[in-house]
């Protein structure tokens, strides 16, 4: 089974909350009962319906990512929205593996162009790859300008 990359923004809603919940089960062996717990449900089965539906209530959101130790219903809605999202910079230099991702992602989003240009490829399958190369030039082009007077790093994701 090849690894899922976890780069692409899914495209529905009910695709970034399986893509939250097989995060969270692949990555930190969490199932929808342990995250429905976290969240606070009494009922884990109201999870699933959401899931299902796609109708998760907005102030649970937040909940639900944090549970699932990630945050593809945020990226989904700004991806929705026409906006491009990207983490906070803290002016940190780029390390020897930032760097392989950003040329992925750039290649990845001509040869897309590219395929579709030809007739070979889907409008949502250009506009997910540009997207990610998009957010990850803007996060090293606004790290770059703070690199001046690099932040403090407190919070480190784990």
């Amino acid at each position: 089974m090849p690894t899922r990359n976890w780069k692409h923004p899914p495209q529905s809603i009910q695709g970034a909350m399986k893509a939250c919940l097989d995060h969270a089960m692949t990555k930190h062996r969490r199932s929808v009962d342990h995250i429905a717990a976290d969240m606070g449900l009494a009922n884990p089965w109201n999870l699933y319906k959401w899931v299902e539906s796609g109708r998760i209530p907005a102030v649970l959101i937040r909940p639900f990512e944090l549970a699932c130790r990630c945050n593809y219903v945020t990226s989904y809605l700004a991806h929705a929205a026409h906006r491009l999202i990207i983490d906070i910079p803290t002016g940190r230099m780029p390390t020897s593996s930032d760097l392989p991702a950003v040329q992925a992602a750039t290649h990845d989003a001509m040869g897309a162009l590219i395929n579709f240009a030809a007739g070979k490829a889907k409008a949502e399958e250009v506009m997910t790859a540009v997207t990610t190369a998009m957010e990850q030039l803007a996060y090293h082009r606004e790290n770059a300008a703070r690199a001046a007077q690099p932040e403090l790093e407190l919070d480190q994701p784990e």
